[in-house]
């Protein structure tokens, strides 16, 4: 008689693949925001951050809404200004002040420290302890990011820092109540993405047309710039950064803001600078660090798994004393 055995199928093969497709689409959200500096001074009006600010997010907010036709219900018109105004209405003019009145290398440093806080943050709002691996790797993030941007000649201005921790702690709390609240049934992250945007720039309309105004002499390479901010910056990268925070845990998801610096250190290559020794071995660190925090920690070699003491079996029917006695009887030929 033929039997044949069915193997087991192993685990899904599809499902590392699925990770790693989204962790590649959410780096793609921090990767264009890495261009934000370069589009900033190569084609936009100076002297207008708010206004910069407002029309990156405000019509971004507004395509997706008529893309989408979903509105708020219940309690997430506040969730969805509360989170508008740390994503996107709070943490965008603290980063421009930031960039404004520190060089930018000092500005990626403290945004390069949004993992940290987010771990923080995490812990207290979501119970979800951080493990020495990615703390460790988080430290070893910000020290090459540091190495990659800082210039002998950088300076520290109380009020640029400030703002700088602000934004990035803005930001830490808005991607960690995201992750908390998620997203309503039926709602996609365009739709989310749409929703904090248009809050976000409806807080910041009033601030930037009362301080700063519409800059002057909007020409092609400006519309092309704020186009860019936009489109990529604002509703394609925040659709992804969304979608990737639902689907991967904070701390997967927090050091790909890592990117940014990265991708605006290579734009500058691009654009006629170079990097040193120093910088290169910075940029191998925060890359590493990035992609570290993609993977399970290695188990320890010298913890041991305790196999617990086999259970005696449960005696049977002729292991009884009645059942020897018999036995013996039997032998003995009294039965």
């Amino acid at each position: 008689m033929h039997t044949s055995t069915e193997r087991s199928p192993g685990p899904p093969r599809t499902s590392s693949a699925h990770r790693a497709a989204t962790v590649a689409l959410t780096a793609l959200a921090p990767a264009s925001w890495g261009t934000t500096y370069a589009v900033t001074t190569q084609l936009l009006p100076a002297g207008h951050p708010l206004f910069a600010s407002l029309m990156r997010a405000l019509p971004a907010g507004l395509v997706a809404l008529a893309l989408t036709r979903v509105l708020p219900r219940g309690g997430w018109w506040w969730k969805a200004a509360v989170l508008g105004a740390l994503n996107i209405g709070a943490f965008f003019p603290l980063l421009f002040l930031a960039a404004e009145r520190l060089p930018g290398g000092v500005a990626a440093t403290l945004g390069a420290a949004q993992p940290l806080l987010v771990a923080a943050v995490a812990a207290a709002v979501l119970h979800d302890r951080p493990t020495p691996w990615r703390l460790a790797w988080g430290v070893i993030g910000v020290a090459g990011v540091g190495l990659v941007v800082l210039g002998p000649g950088a300076r520290l201005d109380v009020p640029g820092v400030l703002a700088g921790l602000g934004g990035t702690a803005t930001m830490a709390v808005g991607v960690v109540l995201t992750k908390r609240w998620g997203r309503p049934a039926g709602v996609g992250p365009m739709t989310l993405a749409g929703w904090q945007l248009t809050a976000g720039g409806l807080l910041l309309l009033p601030v930037a047309l009362t301080v700063e105004g519409v800059p002057r002499g909007i020409d092609a390479g400006a519309a092309g710039g704020y186009l860019w901010l936009g489109g990529m910056g604002g509703l394609i990268a925040y659709t992804l950064w969304f979608r990737g925070i639902g689907k991967l845990p904070v701390g997967a998801s927090a050091p790909l803001v890592l990117l940014s610096p990265l991708v605006a250190a290579v734009v500058g290559v691009a654009l006629g600078e170079s990097l040193s020794l120093v910088q290169s071995l910075g940029f191998a660190l925060a890359l590493a660090a990035l992609l570290a925090a993609q993977l399970t920690p290695p188990a320890r070699s010298g913890r041991r798994t305790r196999v617990p003491p086999p259970r005696a079996a449960p005696p049977r029917a002729d292991d009884t004393p009645e059942a020897s006695a018999r036995e013996d009887a039997v032998r003995e030929g009294h039965l």
